[in-house]
């Protein structure tokens, strides 16, 4: 590895120290020198290994992206520094929805598999971002023309991203980064599909399905939402079949889904419906004879305390359909609309009434039904409105509904409630991993205990990784599901849309006794849920990944816990048999004004360019590096401007320690400068103080906590500039007329260089800017490949000095100052006289720092007295004259 290299000596200190332009120039010294590559000449027990999570590359990064990123690169920085050869790669997720609605967008276009492919495509358009455009007046593509320019665009914005991360200072590994749709990635997802469906954990069913009828695909259980919205309760009579007549009254939600009503249901011991069971009814409007049964889901205090059963309108509706082996009459078709036909209805009067209802939004169809069953007098009373949770895609903007489609699923412990089985095993799992914040475990249990079924990993979409199957088409002309077609893992990654599987033509594609191409591709989590493995070269270079897998870290938010997190420990441990990773580092949500979650669906996010621009990068970190590990923390550019201000504060204070051209003394870091010339008791102090800052600063970032760790480092650093150099400010300038000697003067430069370099070291995996700034001005390479601070050569220098001295003398800088402030005078303005009384355990440390209180006062006569006082008072103050304006010019 190649470090930095700049000048050792006090003529590279700068006149004015300043902020600006330093984001461009060490990012190009950092690029130039490669300070954080990955050195692939190493051992597992040498690396620290990150699995960062890969942003969408759709659209612009927003302030949250810095928010966690930064965080993330504080503990890559720190481990750095601990000697660890950090593993630190930076993905791109460029597959799925948001892609796709953003090509549509900016390029005019949208994807008909239907048409043929176009060499050379010119898109109409290049650059528009219309979100509420209607398709319609977007141009029809080939796939493989939607799909090239899905990758043309993802490379625009991931170059913007890069920059962005760049200027933020991440110290990530270029060279280690990949794409969740390029080549490598493919094959990486196809092989790991393909192992799945060997050991039979990947499987094919045709069964209802939550579907998103503005995308037209179905969704998964962790990609959905509840949003409350209004709704009503329409009670609403079947007609028993006995022939009396009667009602028997249901109360419904979905009163539009009567034509798909399958049965009814009550609670087993509900006396009310007892003399119900095993009989039959009539649906209104329709006349479709339907049975009374009982199931223990049906809830007796509810609505009627029993419901119809439709399919289907919700997750219990399929429960009992698949429990109590219903029949199927779907209604709502891919598009969300109500289907030409429905067969089961055999009357006249149901036909005829289906038949208007055919082609309608779910929407309209409920209006209509409700106006039918008013008209006829099935309608009981007027609808109960009430607010409701009610299922949507979290990207989507219409409610899910249930559709009827052939999915492939894998395996996750959804479906297998045995004491052993597989959710027991990624339950434990969860258990393994360190979590920081450690509370964050039960999030991830609950939702493994939540989950109502396998993982959905089908899209019926365009851009993304796509199914490497292909199925037998029989002599007929119909697909063969149950003959599934697979490549060699050596030919990963394909497209069963253009490649031929072994032993047939194209011409035979879609042709009687050819074959066919799966349409469909894996759900983003799909391949996103592989990252360790793509990052790590588990499918192209074995010997790197046995180096990084399993990972040290993944850190992330967790409103993602369910998704990213939960979907990454599923493909490792059906993959490696481990967990993919040691320890979890988990950050919380960026809140607005308003206290809500900024998201771009809201409308509310901050984009960071005009942030770094104005606060500076620094800054920035600074306020992502105050933030506690899983609290949500909000939006405020107020903790920006101190972090700018710490930073210009770093370089100002940095340019008087090092004024005095004290150059280290030792090469390897251990201190700035030689302890043996720490003689005066402050400076002592000083350094026995900074050696328990360093210790918990340690400690903080053993356990990932960077927080702490800036907890503990800012406010010595406000003290060591605020008190500390004032008061030794005389001694270190050296004034021998001032009765200063060498050796105290040579005691304070010391100090300061030792204290310095400390800090900066202390800082630099937050305020990475402006450490490397001054650490250029006298040391050679980057203070971001230094060792770590250790605390025991503080305690060295410091010759078991209690550092208690240290606070005592910045109690009676204070109180000095007080004096001055409160007589309205110049701190310049010289004391003739002036007593300090101290509690009496302070007596001592106050009389060893005599000389620099006399110094920073400009006291002529000062005594010092212990006294049975609980604070230090001041007595007998005599002001001198106020000191001569030098004249200006």
């Amino acid at each position: 590895m190649t470090e930095t290299s700049a000048p050792s000596s006090a003529s590279a200190i700068p006149d004015k120290p300043s902020l600006d332009g330093l984001e461009a120039k060490w990012d190009g010294v950092w690029s130039s020198s490669q300070v954080y590559a990955f050195d692939e000449d190493t051992t597992r027990e040498q690396v620290f290994s990150i699995d960062t999570p890969p942003p969408t590359a759709s659209g612009s990064l927003h302030v949250g992206h810095v928010f966690g990123y930064s965080q993330a690169d504080m503990i890559a920085r720190y481990q750095r520094m601990r000697g660890k050869n950090v593993f630190y790669p930076l993905g791109w997720d460029d597959n799925g929805l948001p892609t796709e609605r953003r090509v549509q967008n900016y390029y005019g276009v949208r994807c008909d598999p239907s048409l043929p492919y176009v060499p050379d495509f010119t898109p109409p358009q290049e650059g528009g971002d219309n979100k509420s455009a209607k398709a319609a007046n977007q141009i029809p593509i080939s796939r493989r023309n939607f799909i090239e320019l899905c990758e043309k665009l993802t490379k625009i914005d991931e170059a913007s991203f890069e920059e962005v991360f760049r200027i933020l200072g991440l110290s990530v590994d270029w060279k280690h980064s990949y794409q969740t749709i390029d080549a490598r990635s493919r094959a990486v997802s196809q092989r790991a599909f393909l192992e799945n469906l060997e050991a039979g954990q990947a499987y094919q069913s045709e069964a209802p399905t939550m579907w998103d009828v503005t995308y037209r695909t179905a969704v998964a259980q962790a990609e959905q939402e509840d949003r409350e919205k209004d709704g009503a309760y329409h009670r609403i009579g079947f007609t028993k079949a006995d022939g009396s007549g009667e009602k028997v009254f249901i109360e419904t939600t979905r009163p539009e889904l009567l034509p798909a009503c399958v049965a009814l249901v009550a609670h087993p011991e509900d006396e009310r419906y007892q003399g119900l069971f095993g009989t039959t009814v009539t649906s209104p409007l329709f006349g479709v004879e339907v049975p009374v049964l009982p199931h223990r889901l049906a809830q007796a205090d509810k609505g009627a305390g029993i419901a119809m059963i439709c399919t289907f309108g919700d997750a219990t509706d399929v429960i009992w359909w698949r429990e109590l082996d219903l029949p199927t009459r779907s209604v709502i078709g891919r598009d969300g609309r109500f289907l030409p036909e429905a067969p089961w209805i055999t009357s006249a009067g149901g036909q005829e009434r289906y038949a208007e209802l055919a082609g309608m939004t779910v929407f309209s169809a409920q209006k209509r039904v409700v106006e039918m069953v008013t008209e006829t007098g099935d309608l009981v009373g007027e609808p109960k409105k009430i607010t409701h949770p009610v299922k949507f895609y979290e990207n989507g903007d219409k409610a899910l509904e249930y559709v009827t489609s052939r999915q492939w699923y894998l395996t996750n412990g959804g479906r297998d409630q045995s004491e052993d089985g597989l959710r027991s095993q990624l339950i434990a799992r969860g258990t393994e991993l360190t979590w920081h914040p450690a509370y964050m475990e039960s999030r991830y249990r609950n939702w493994v205990e939540g989950l109502a079924g396998d993982w959905l990993i089908s899209r019926q979409r365009f851009f993304g990784v796509p199914f490497p199957i292909w199925y037998g088409v029989g002599a007929d002309g119909e697909t063969d599901y149950s003959r599934v077609l697979t490549p060699k893992v050596e030919s990963l990654p394909i497209d069963p849309t253009i490649d031929v599987p072994e032993g047939f033509t194209e011409d035979q594609r879609d042709q009687p006794d050819g074959f066919t191409a799966d349409p469909d591709i894996l759900d983003t989590w799909g391949t996103s849920s592989l990252t360790p493995q793509l990052a790590g070269g588990w499918n192209s270079d074995p010997a790197l990944f046995e180096k990084v897998f399993p990972m040290d870290l993944r850190p992330q938010g967790h409103d993602i816990i369910r998704t990213w997190l939960f979907a990454t420990i599923v493909r490792s441990h059906l993959q490696q048999d481990s967990l993919p990773w040691k320890h979890a580092s988990i950050n919380g949500w960026i809140l607005d004004p308003d206290r809500k979650k900024m998201s771009k669906s809201k409308g509310n996010v901050v984009t960071p360019i005009g942030l770094l621009e104005q606060h500076g990068s620094d800054g920035v970190r600074y306020w992502a590096g105050r933030a506690r590990q899983g609290v949500d923390t909000a939006f405020d550019e107020g903790q920006m401007k101190i972090g700018r201000r710490l930073a210009i504060k770093i370089l100002n204070a940095s340019k008087f320690a090092l004024g005095f051209g004290q150059a280290p003394a030792d090469p390897a870091g251990r201190l700035a400068a030689d302890p043996s010339a720490v003689t005066e008791p402050l400076d002592r102090a000083l350094l026995a103080r900074l050696a328990e800052v360093v210790e918990a600063a340690t400690a903080a970032f053993a356990d990932m906590d960077y927080a702490r760790a800036l907890e503990v480092a800012e406010p010595f650093f406000w003290a060591f500039c605020d008190d500390y150099i004032e008061l030794v400010k005389e001694r270190a300038h050296g004034n021998a007329e001032a009765g200063v000697s060498e050796a105290a003067t040579a005691s304070a430069r010391a100090a300061l260089a030792i204290a310095l370099e400390v800090q900066l070291r202390l800082f630099a995996p937050v305020v990475v800017f402006a450490t490397e700034e001054v650490w250029s001005w006298w040391r050679e390479g980057s203070v971001h490949t230094q060792p770590w601070p250790s605390a025991a050569p503080l305690r060295e220098a410091a010759a078991g000095q209690d550092s208690a001295l240290l606070g005592t003398l910045a109690d009676l800088a204070i109180a000095v100052r007080r004096l001055k402030s409160d007589a309205k005078v110049s701190q310049r303005t010289p004391i003739l006289q002036l007593t300090l009384t101290v509690p009496a355990a302070q007596l001592e440390h106050a009389e060893a720092g005599r000389a620099d209180l006399v110094s920073l006062g400009r006291i002529e006569k000062l005594e010092i007295t212990g006294g049975d006082v609980e604070t230090i008072t001041a007595s007998g103050v005599e002001m001198g004259e106020p000191p001569a304006k030098q004249p200006r010019g």
